[in-house]
């Protein structure tokens, strides 16, 4: 887990957590009071709903609590079987069950970490057992970021792979969105204002890492660690994508029980 995860007190205002999330290149950030008591949690979806770079929104206003809290006490399977049960890939960490001191964030690369280190058979598993292929969100350069970003809510997506013509062009994240300061017109239209729409081209990241097949979960755990990416797009030898591992593809495969 992080220790020295940052916090942010209910009373401040949204932007200032707007700004910590896009700066330090977080995914969620824990909500305390004045005694560090765990309060609830902003995501970058949570964040993403207040486009207004002068709004005087506050923490308390859209903070949620957290669908999974992990204890101190907890064993760090247990733990990973319970993020992937909530879709979560960052949950806050406190003493215990009956003290919810916040002590750290914990996230699914540290997970991963350890199985990588500790040189699990499972890491041989090959990416085609467990990469995702059905259902794939992917845009195209040209279409709109708030449409994306939408779709990419409604199925809880944190990236978008940008293809023309079957093939990877880039990716769009939602860490893009909050470096590029780009405007949601969708929303800010019901504040009666109008934003021009911007396009995935102007925000995607064009350097793209992938993986084939044929590759293992241990590959791709190492390009997760070293890259600091949440997933890898899979394509053929041919350079069109086939599928898409994530963070919880490989954790999954790593906790799955040996046979």
């Amino acid at each position: 887990m992080d220790r020295n995860h940052p916090t942010i007190y209910p009373d401040e205002l949204v932007t200032k957590a707007r700004a910590v999330l896009r700066d330090f290149k977080l995914r969620i950030l824990p909500v305390v009071d004045d005694s560090k008591r765990l309060l609830g949690a902003l995501s970058r979806n949570d964040i993403m709903t207040i486009s207004s770079s002068i709004s005087a929104v506050r923490v308390k206003g859209i903070m949620t609590a957290a669908r999974f809290v992990a204890t101190l006490d907890m064993a760090a399977v247990d733990a990973a079987k319970e993020m992937l049960r909530a879709d979560e890939w960052y949950v806050p960490v406190t003493k215990s069950q009956h003290d919810n001191s916040y002590v750290g964030v914990l996230g699914l690369e540290q997970l991963i970490k350890s199985f990588y280190e500790k040189k699990t058979p499972r890491l041989k598993t090959p990416l085609s057992d467990v990469m995702s292929t059905k259902r794939l969100l992917i845009c195209s350069p040209n279409d709109e970021v708030d449409n994306v970003w939408h779709m990419m809510k409604e199925r809880s997506f944190a990236g978008c792979p940008v293809v023309t013509k079957g093939k990877i062009v880039g990716i769009m994240t939602l860490q893009n969105l909050l470096e590029s300061g780009t405007t949601l017109p969708k929303l800010e239209a019901k504040k009666g204002r109008f934003k021009s729409r911007s396009a995935i081209s102007s925000i995607m990241r064009k350097l793209v890492f992938s993986l084939r097949p044929d590759n293992t979960v241990e590959d791709a755990a190492k390009l997760m660690l070293q890259k600091n990416i949440g997933r890898v797009p899979i394509t053929d030898t041919k350079g069109q994508l086939v599928g898409i591992v994530d963070r919880e593809d490989v954790l999954k495969a790593l906790i799955k029980p040996e046979r």
